[in-house]
């Protein structure tokens, strides 16, 4: 699955890690519910650490369709309370 960090590029990360990524969804959905800032920003930081240490990233150079975008480092609560769906920012 490619998976696209606004402004930061794509990684391509296998389909047995959507589960893991699920958590800190998760976590980042209880944060923002709870207005808590601080849990907030520590619950996207895993999320997009988890990504880039469980991903490949794909060359600047290469264009793939992105099945998952996900808010930019230091985006805040507002930000991604806009990019929130149903199922949160990673569906499934």
């Amino acid at each position: 699955m490619i998976v696209r960090i606004m402004g930061e590029g794509q990684y391509e990360v296998a389909d047995e890690q959507v589960a893991e990524l699920n958590r800190y969804d998760d976590r980042i959905e209880a944060a923002i519910a709870a207005d808590d800032e601080s849990a907030f920003r520590d619950a996207l930081a895993a999320l997009l650490d988890a990504v880039r240490a469980s991903g490949a990233a794909v060359p600047d150079d290469v264009i793939e369709p992105s099945q998952l975008i996900l808010p930019r480092p230091g985006a805040d609560v507002d930000e991604v309370r806009e990019l929130l769906g149903d199922g949160g920012l990673i569906p499934g």
